[in-house]
């Protein structure tokens, strides 16, 4: 399974994630967050991990020309959006675009079907609140396009064995303390995902 490693908000985390594996690295866009990282920050790390790798920003309530303009600055590869929006809305983003879906029952899973989509426990908060999803609600569906996050542990990663999700996501299950990683969580949690 792939592994997006999310909430880097120096360069030493994220060169420690890609050394343990990961795929894909995030930063948080957005001011509220604890693990948030200007876009200057995010491109001065950017500019120096090795090629290969998705660079992600994730970005709450902003207009697609703020979206657009920050990711072109900070270099990233892919947008998350992570607050609720329309096809539209994706239309107006002049780069790959990855939406969120904060689900609060089953039939969110639908939203953006022909989309790969993140999957997120709802929260009234964005992201890293460490809040599990039901993964009752994706038995015996197609879940290739899904990116699973939501209260992910190396101890409970292995439980998403079998579901056939494209990736997963994780924040603060590899945090020493909000915004800052530990090597012992990230290496154990890519090495189990891994093995998926």
């Amino acid at each position: 399974m792939r592994v997006k490693i999310c909430g880097i908000t120096n360069y030493n985390d994220a060169m420690l994630s890609i050394r343990a594996g990961a795929d894909a690295l995030g930063f948080v866009f957005y001011p509220k967050s604890p693990r948030y990282i200007s876009p200057k920050k995010a491109k001065e790390i950017i500019k120096k991990l090795p090629p290969f790798i998705e660079k992600v920003g994730l970005f709450v309530e902003e207009t697609p020309e703020k979206i657009n303009r920050i990711s072109k600055d900070s270099q990233i590869t892919l947008a998350q959006i992570h607050f609720d929006i329309d096809e539209e809305f994706l239309k107006k983003i002049d780069f790959p675009t990855l939406p969120v879906i904060r689900a609060k029952e089953a039939k969110d899973l639908e939203h953006f079907n022909n989309h790969y989509r993140l999957v997120d426990a709802y929260c009234e908060s964005f992201g890293g609140s460490g809040k599990r999803l039901n993964l009752e609600w994706f038995k015996d569906r197609d879940n290739s396009k899904i990116i699973i996050a939501g209260g992910l542990t190396p101890n409970n990663i292995r439980q998403l064995q079998g579901y056939g999700f494209y990736a997963c996501d994780v924040s603060s299950g590899t945090e020493s303390k909000k915004g800052v990683k530990d090597p012992i969580k990230v290496e154990e949690f890519i090495r189990n995902a891994k093995t998926i």
